[in-house]
C-alpha cells in the first residue's frame, strides 16, 4: 500500500516523556498504516499507549522519533501552525465527553470549527444545519447542550466532527459516557459515515466495540501486539 492509498500511516513511531529521572516509553516503535474508507479500531489496556497514538494521529502531538504522514503529509517536521490545519481540515474528533460549550446552542457549536477555518457566517450557518441534518438533530439547532440527551449531545458533537467533511473521523471513547442502546446507535451513525468514504478511527478498551468493526489494531506496553 503506497502512501497515496494511506489515510493513517506510522513508521516506527517512538513517543518518550521524561518522569523524573526516568525516561517512559509511551510508544514503543510502533508501525502501521490504515486504508482511506477504512474502519479500525485502535485496542488496547490502560498503559497500553492507544491515547498517545490517537494523539499522534490527531496531530496534538509528534512522535520523538519515526514518522506520522496523514493523507500523505510527514506531520514530524511541521509547525504548529501547520499541524493545526490538518487538524481543522483533515480529521474530525469526537471525544467520551462531548466537549460542547455550554453557552452557544447546538448550531453554534457545531460552527466553531468553521469559524477557526474562517468560513462567513452565513456558510458556517448552513454548512452546520447540513451536519445537524446529517445526524438526525436539525430540530435541535437552537437548543443548548443541556437541554439534550446524552445521545443527542454525542450526535452533535459528530455534527461538529463532520462539518469540515474532513477524510478522518477519529474518535476517542464514544460510547462511554452512553448507555449501551444510545451507544449502539452512536456506533451505526460513524458505519453510516464511513459507508459514505470516510475513514473511521475508533480508540477504545470495548471488547464489544472491537468484534465490530472489520479491524482491530491492538497495542501493548507501547508496541504492537504480536509485534
Amino acid at each position: 500500500m503506497t502512501d497515496d492509498e494511506d489515510a493513517v500511516r506510522l513508521e516506527g513511531a517512538y513517543r518518550r516523556y521524561e518522569m523524573g529521572d526516568e525516561i517512559v516509553k509511551a510508544l514503543d516503535g510502533v508501525s502501521f498504516s490504515i486504508g482511506k474508507g477504512e474502519r479500525v479500531a485502535i485496542m488496547g489496556p490502560s498503559g497500553s499507549g492507544k491515547s498517545t497514538c490517537m494523539n499522534l494521529i490527531g496531530c496534538l502531538d509528534r512522535p520523538s522519533e519515526g514518522r506520522v504522514l496523514i493523507d500523505g503529509v510527514d506531520t514530524a517536521g511541521l509547525a504548529d501552525r501547520d499541524l493545526a490545519v490538518i487538524r481543522n481540515r483533515s480529521i474530525g474528533f469526537v471525544f467520551q465527553q462531548f466537549h460542547l460549550l455550554p453557552r452557544l446552542d447546538i448550531a453554534k457549536n457545531v460552527e466553531v470549527p468553521l469559524l477557526y477555518a474562517g468560513v462567513p457566517r452565513r456558510e458556517r450557518r448552513k454548512r452546520a444545519l447540513d451536519a445537524l441534518e446529517r445526524v438526525g438533530l436539525a430540530d435541535r439547532a437552537r437548543h443548548r447542550p443541556s437541554e439534550l440527551s446524552g445521545g443527542q449531545r454525542q450526535r452533535a458533537a459528530i455534527a461538529r466532527a463532520l462539518v469540515n467533511d474532513p477524510s478522518i473521523l477519529l474518535a476517542d471513547e464514544p460510547t462511554g459516557a452512553l448507555d449501551s442502546a444510545t451507544g449502539r446507535a452512536v456506533l451505526e451513525l460513524f458505519d453510516d459515515i464511513n459507508r459514505l468514504g470516510t475513514t473511521v478511527v475508533i480508540v477504545t478498551h470495548d471488547p464489544g466495540i472491537g468484534a465490530a468493526y472489520p479491524r482491530v489494531i491492538k497495542l501493548r506496553d507501547g508496541r504492537l501486539e504480536g509485534a
